[in-house]
């Protein structure tokens, strides 16, 4: 399969794409779309993270789970919706943090390709999910290319913020060099557990002061 994805990335990936697993993930996509299943996001938008964000230019990673499992809200970016979709509940506490945080206006549009072209990563650590069946595709093989990614930047990059919200993110900071990174965990934004542990967290302002104290330009949080 050749894979549609930023030339950076492309190299620093190449072993993954010739593994086994990798290719069992591509077996089942075809599978399930053979059957008629409908699965978010869109094949061209499958790696859109990787596509915004080059390996070179990668310094935040904000790690997410799953791609959104309703119609229109998926397109390749961890908490992030197209425009014209509504925000969803965990992207409207992250706004409202973001406000506290740095007296920012709380954006109308829950598009975060602005953070991606700013340098955050907005991975979600499973890429493809079947239409209202949310984790329907956690156990494809998608982690094992993710966790691989983790890797890749933590071995092969120095001074990247990874924020960790909530005990799924927070279980890969096993993956992460915390000698040659710097780790931010909160609890995840969502309206269960954003109340105890999310608000208050100052990420925004925290993950600069961290990349201006490494002499890396600070990222533009606007929308």
């Amino acid at each position: 399969m050749d894979v549609q994805i930023e030339e950076s990335w492309k190299e620093v990936l190449k072993d993954e794409f010739n593994k086994t697993y990798f290719a069992e993930i591509v077996m089942h996509l075809k599978h399930e779309k053979a059957l008629g299943k409908t699965i978010y996001p869109a094949g061209n938008n499958i790696f859109n993270a990787f596509q915004q964000t080059p390996f070179d230019k990668v310094k935040v990673v904000i790690l997410g789970q799953d791609p959104y499992h309703g119609a229109g809200q998926a397109h390749g970016l961890s908490f992030s919706v197209p425009d014209g979709i509504k925000p969803p509940p965990s992207l409207g506490n992250i706004y409202k943090e973001m406000k506290t945080d740095l007296g920012l206006d709380i954006p109308t549009s829950g598009n975060l390709t602005k953070w991606a072209e700013h340098g955050v990563l907005l991975l979600n650590a499973f890429l493809t999910v079947r239409a209202s069946e949310p984790a329907s595709h956690s156990k494809i093989g998608w982690e094992n290319f993710t966790d691989a990614v983790i890797r890749k930047i933590s071995d092969m990059k120095n001074d990247v913020v990874f924020l960790l919200w909530g005990r799924f993110a927070q279980d890969k900071q096993i993956l992460i060099d915390a000698t040659r990174h710097h780790i931010l965990k909160a609890a995840h934004p969502s309206p269960f557990s954003a109340a105890n542990g999310f608000f208050g967290c100052r990420h925004f302002s925290k993950t600069n002061e961290l990349l201006l104290k490494a002499g890396i330009e600070p990222v533009d949080w606007r929308l």
